[in-house]
């Protein structure tokens, strides 16, 4: 692999990038901007170890007979701080990229080991004297080793000695810096070798000499995403959203994790006050979940971000994407913070919706494409896109264990602006295979190329070719649906299960999710409590998607989620008997004789969970899981939150449950979601 070079020195904390032939000695220190120290040099095979600098084109980066063309964004560099318009095109060929200039410091030879696709992220930007400083590195490989920071003297040295995730792989230090001076981050291997160091100052931050020009775009361009971004973004999306496997977060917003100094890596990155309490205000709904996610660490590091606006342009037809915008579109005056509220709350929340992460899997003008299905593309930070305007991000994926199933863990947001952490299972991750849907499934986000003067994509064929991505695939779309949810069980849990073990993981599933409903059916008794006036209901397919107080208040899609689950957890004695050969069955199990044992198991366990709802009267109810499975059809019709919460929950006209409700839905509601209830009956949503 030929060396290329990025970045200069400046002084104050910040430096390049160098990447050396693999016949050469690794040598490197990584001060640099945005103190993203990156010493991966020979990432595995899969991605070719190869590693880009700004400036070159996609084409070079890929193979080079490619006929698929890129998509661009032009900005000369004189006019980067002047609006430049971002438009689609074929990709041209790239500017040249300016000669790396020497770095500082270097170590002295073979002092940071032999890297293999490491990376380390110092982060503030700028590290200073009384402010926490919060070290990152991650690994394309499983390496076993120690992340270890101090200062020169080793007197200040803090170590995290668990590597998480997998992949990518990854360790987090956090300390409160007193001293200024030179500082080392290193991993350091098993055996006392540094697998990767780098060497950054802390120094007291010195104040901007008179008013600073105000930027007329969002932020400048500084870096380009590959495989080291990638992994250092999949490592803060985990942390972000971390929490014990048997709890279920929510969080009031997204503003309340990027707030919490535990969670967040990048925490006032930028030294902006930027994740204080008056900081940026995130309220993302599940659409906009993903683009703000990858736009704040885009942003934080100075690496490109692009969104497009999508639109379903007739019955029967997947969405589609026209114009491209970009963090070098024009921005209003104001304050870096000012701009970045508006990026989010108006230009990305306005422009992105359901359809945008649903375009077909061969499109080329997609923010997203569909990757393969396998343990290393199935990371936190994949956005995963349901056929019926459904989004989510993988948080973390939890390898199987002998006596415990693998586990794969998303986020999403509500239409009342909160985020959660779920498990994924076929209950509440819906797909389909229709063209008139779009596109679902597992998606990445499609890579952004700056080369000297512009901002372009990469072409799905491109995506594939790529040393640093390679997975583009329409594998998700050739198995149908059964096939789909039986690959993605076998990337979690590669090995046989017992029945117990997974039918038991399929309850537990089923009972989290009534959990889940019982908030936000309460939700809808609080706002009728305090707004008794009948909530308007929308026309036809537009009741699963809307705004307002329907939005906010109704369980639709919700219970459509929930009678699908159902569906699941009943039929999964005939999934035994269609696939035995993934679970542990004795030799010669009768199939009858099994089916019968699962019966009972499912009565049994439904029967033994409970839970309790608010009445009317203020009086609790309590319900079993075995009600609710029993209760299905009543559930089709349970989703308007001017019906009393009695019905909402499907109790018996005459039972003593109902005694206590006051309140019905319209008549004129009723007929219509009686005419619509086939989309219940059947599971089959329409597309919005």
């Amino acid at each position: 692999m030929p060396g290329v070079g990025r970045g200069a020195h400046s002084g104050g904390g910040r430096g390049g990038l160098l990447v050396y032939t693999e016949q050469m000695r690794v040598r490197a220190t990584v001060v640099c901007a945005a103190l993203l120290c990156v010493v991966g040099f020979g990432l595995p095979a899969a991605w070719g170890g190869q590693l880009r600098r700004p400036g070159t084109s996609a084409a070079a980066s890929t193979n080079s007979a490619a006929s698929a063309s890129a998509t661009t964004s032009s900005a000369s560099s004189a006019a980067r701080a002047a609006a430049p318009a971002a438009a689609k095109a074929p990709a041209g060929s790239a500017a040249q990229a300016a000669e790396p200039a020497p770095l500082p410091r270097p170590p002295a030879e073979g002092e940071c080991g032999n890297p293999a696709g490491i990376a380390i992220l110092v982060s503030p930007e700028q590290p200073a004297p009384g402010k926490v400083l919060r070290v990152l590195a991650v690994s394309e490989n499983p390496v076993q080793g120690v992340l270890v920071v101090g200062d020169e003297s080793g007197d200040r040295v803090v170590r995290d000695q668990e590597r998480h995730g997998g992949p990518p792989y990854w360790w987090s230090v956090e300390m409160l810096t007193f001293d200024t001076g030179h500082f080392r981050a290193k991993l350091v291997t098993a055996d006392g070798g540094d697998a990767a160091c780098s060497y950054f100052d802390i120094e007291p931050r010195e104040p901007a000499l008179g008013p600073q020009p105000p930027l007329s775009i969002f932020w400048p361009v500084e870096h380009q995403w590959d495989r080291n971004y990638e992994n250092l973004y999949s490592a803060w999306v985990e942390k972000l959203f971390d929490a014990p496997l048997d709890k279920q977060p929510t969080w009031s917003s997204l503003h309340e994790v990027t707030r919490d100094t535990s969670r967040n890596l990048l925490h006032d990155h930028l030294d902006l006050g930027e994740d204080d309490e008056g900081g940026l205000k995130l309220e993302p709904d599940c659409a906009d979940l993903p683009f703000f996610l990858r736009g704040y660490f885009a942003w934080k590091l100075r690496l490109p971000m692009g969104y497009s606006t999508c639109f379903s342009v007739a019955a029967g037809k997947p969405p589609t994407c026209s114009q491209w915008h970009t963090n070098l579109d024009a921005s209003p005056r104001g304050s870096e913070l000012q701009r970045m509220q508006r990026f989010f709350s108006r230009e990305v929340g306005w422009t992105v919706h359901s359809a945008t992460g649903r375009t077909a899997g061969d499109d080329e003008q997609g923010d997203l494409y569909p990757t393969n299905l396998s343990q290393a593309t199935l990371r936190p930070g994949t956005v995963y896109a349901d056929p019926y305007g459904h989004v989510l991000v993988v948080a973390r994926r939890v390898a199987q264990e002998r006596f415990a199933s693998g586990i794969l863990l998303a986020v999403d947001a509500q239409p009342d602006k909160t985020v959660a952490r779920k498990q994924y299972w076929r209950g509440n991750f819906m797909f389909a295979v229709d063209p008139a849907l779009g596109g679902a499934g597992f998606k990445h986000f499609r890579p952004i190329v700056w080369s000297g003067d512009t901002l372009r994509v990469l072409s799905n064929e491109q995506i594939a070719d790529n040393p640093d991505y390679g997975d583009y695939s329409l594998e998700q779309y050739t198995s149908g649906v059964d096939g789909f949810y039986d690959r993605v069980d076998e990337v979690i849990s590669p090995e046989p299960r017992t029945v117990d073990q997974v039918f038991g993981d399929l309850i537990e599933a089923l009972d989290q999710q009534v959990r889940g409903r019982l908030l936000s059916v309460a939700n809808g008794e609080d706002y009728l409590a305090a707004h008794p006036a009948v909530i308007t209901m929308p026309e036809g397919a537009a009741l699963f998607q809307t705004e307002g107080a329907w939005e906010d208040y109704s369980t639709p899609s919700r219970d459509l989620r929930l009678l699908i689950a159902i569906d699941v957890v009943r039929g999964f004695p005939a999934q035994v008997l269609r696939r035995p050969e993934r679970y542990r069955l004795r030799p010669g199990t009768d199939p009858d004789a099994l089916e019968h044992d699962l019966r009972d198991m499912l009565a049994e366990e439904t029967t033994a969970r409970t839970f309790e709802y608010t009445r009317s009267d203020g009086s609790r109810w309590t319900l079993r899981l075995a009600d609710v499975l029993e209760r299905d059809l009543a559930l089709e019709m349970g989703y308007n939150p001017n019906d009393c919460i009695e019905v909402r929950w499907g109790a018996p006209e005459g039972s003593e449950e109902m005694e206590t409700c006051r309140r019905h839905a319209p008549a004129e509601q009723r007929r219509r979601m009686e005419a619509q209830r086939h989309w219940f009956r059947d599971r089959n949503r329409p597309s919005t």
